[in-house]
């Protein structure tokens, strides 16, 4: 489950904040973001992939992704992970491994 906190929706102009809660064995797959992220581990045990190198990350911990490169995580416990995002720009968007294509969320015009 992923619940966005701050975006260009709620008046985020150079931020987007979202937390990430999963089971465990997920994460989110391998991409990368054309901005800086800041992932912060709130809650449980995750295993970062950052380029070639990865990083188990407990609560409290924080991983500097610099832009364009590739990473990911998972949950290596059985209960909830809880993670949060912080990338430099009011909008989501990430480059998946899986396909090559740009995915971005974007705000019905209406709701800004």
């Amino acid at each position: 489950m992923t619940r966005m906190r701050v975006s260009i929706l709620a008046g985020g102009r150079q931020l987007c904040i979202f937390d990430q809660f999963c089971d465990s064995g997920l994460g989110a797959p391998i991409h990368l973001h054309a901005v800086e992220e800041v992932l912060e581990v709130i809650e449980g045990t995750a295993e970062i992939q950052l380029g070639k190198e990865s990083a188990v990350v407990t609560a409290n911990q924080s991983v500097l992704i610099p832009a364009g490169i590739k990473h990911g995580f998972r949950n290596l416990e059985r209960s909830t992970l809880h993670v949060r995002a912080t990338l430099a720009a009011p909008i989501f968007e990430a480059t998946y491994d899986t396909d090559g294509i740009s995915r971005r969320w974007v705000p019905d015009q209406a709701d800004l």
